[in-house]
């Protein structure tokens, strides 16, 4: 994952405890998930921008009979 950074964070307690009921780990895994859940998101984001401007030389048929 790389370099790891200590922080100190000021979170509503009910938010918090409703986080580690959601993921079942502890605050750090917690708040590593919530952080890498935002930037899945944003890549998410990028990716639709390019909606409709990306073209592939391979066909949606082509890609199926690989798989077989």
């Amino acid at each position: 994952m790389g370099e790891m950074r200590k922080i100190t964070v000021h979170v509503p307690e009910e938010l918090l405890e409703k986080a580690q009921a959601c993921t079942g780990e502890g605050v750090t895994q917690t708040v590593t998930a919530g952080l890498k859940r935002l930037a899945s998101i944003q890549a998410q984001q990028q990716a639709l921008k390019l909606r409709g401007k990306v073209k592939f030389s391979v066909t949606y048929d082509e890609i199926k009979r690989e798989r077989e």
